[in-house]
């Protein structure tokens, strides 16, 4: 049997005024879950980090953080909260700044070791308002990981990291995941999060129109698989009529197929015999799928 959820959303309504901004929206959240959300501008992700967070109010449904209320202390010892963009006292050093934050959580950590991990071992006994937006989201980082979280709340996290950055940042995440941390991340970066997330939940105009694996994904929308043939010497023409695939590049030749009708395909492709030099087959990657639930004429 599963435990219970560290983040448990139900039927959560929001209203801005008389406009109602999130709809109905479901979601639970596991211990050493990395959830990916995702959605255009004005999606709603916000306002439902900001509900989680006990920022604000909604006016329906509930939010339960290991079984407390937004906003409570036990929530809020539960739960690291990472914003895009990260404030501190620019006449303070990050080690001051990090120590500060542990002496008013209680917490008595390693704070150099801390900073080393994030990659500001050299930096620490610098000034903040010399930092660099990539260092300051680093100290941010290193303030999530100061009270080992239930539930990390990561907005945009990768923002003004370089790529090699954003790899260590991942690798955090992944260990913060492994210790039990449930870590929710709200992100426009996709290729990222496909690789490094566990579920996908995508969110439109305030509703939540997806919320499964990549797998699971990827099934519900019976997007096509795509299959690039590259031919030998002139035989691409050949291939395509004989296919109903189109050219594309010159020599290469691209069929579309459903999942199920892949391997019957790969077959057919194996009668053209030397015609076909190289095959590769390319799934629906994140992107394709985040444009297929963001598309409003679903609905």
């Amino acid at each position: 049997m599963r435990d219970e959820p560290i983040l448990k959303i139900s039927s959560l309504d929001k209203f801005r005024g008389k406009t109602q901004v999130l709809h109905g929206i479901d979601l639970e959240l596991y211990a050493g879950e990395r959830l990916a959300l995702l959605g255009h501008n004005g999606a709603g992700k916000s306002t439902l980090i900001k509900s989680v967070l006990g920022l604000i109010n909604a006016e329906g449904g509930t939010i339960s953080i290991c079984g407390a209320r937004p906003g409570t202390g036990a929530a809020r010892v539960a739960t690291a909260f990472l914003p895009e963009a990260v404030s501190f006292h620019p006449a303070l050093t990050g080690f001051e700044q990090l120590k500060t934050f542990a002496r008013l959580s209680g917490e008595k950590p390693d704070i150099a070791a801390l900073l080393q991990r994030v990659g500001l071992g050299e930096a620490m006994h610098r000034r903040i308002g010399a930092y660099s937006k990539g260092m300051r989201q680093r100290l941010g980082l290193a303030q999530v990981l100061l009270g080992r979280p239930k539930l990390a709340l990561l907005d945009e996290p990768t923002s003004g990291l370089d790529p090699i950055s954003r790899q260590d940042l991942y690798a955090i995440i992944d260990e913060l995941a492994a210790q039990g941390t449930a870590v929710l991340i709200a992100s426009h970066a996709l290729t990222e999060v496909e690789a490094r997330t566990d579920r996908i939940a995508i969110m439109r105009k305030g509703s939540k129109v997806a919320d499964d694996t990549l797998a699971g994904l990827s099934a519900q929308a019976g997007l096509p698989v795509k299959l690039r043939l590259r031919a030998s010497g002139d035989q691409a023409d050949r291939i395509a009529l004989e296919t109903g695939g189109r050219r594309i590049n010159g020599a290469s030749v691209e069929i579309l197929c459903t999942p199920q009708d892949k391997m019957a395909e790969l077959r057919r492709i194996a009668a053209l015999g030397d015609a076909v030099v190289d095959i590769d087959m390319v799934p629906p990657r994140l992107d394709d799928l985040y444009r297929h639930y963001s598309n409003e004429e679903l609905n």
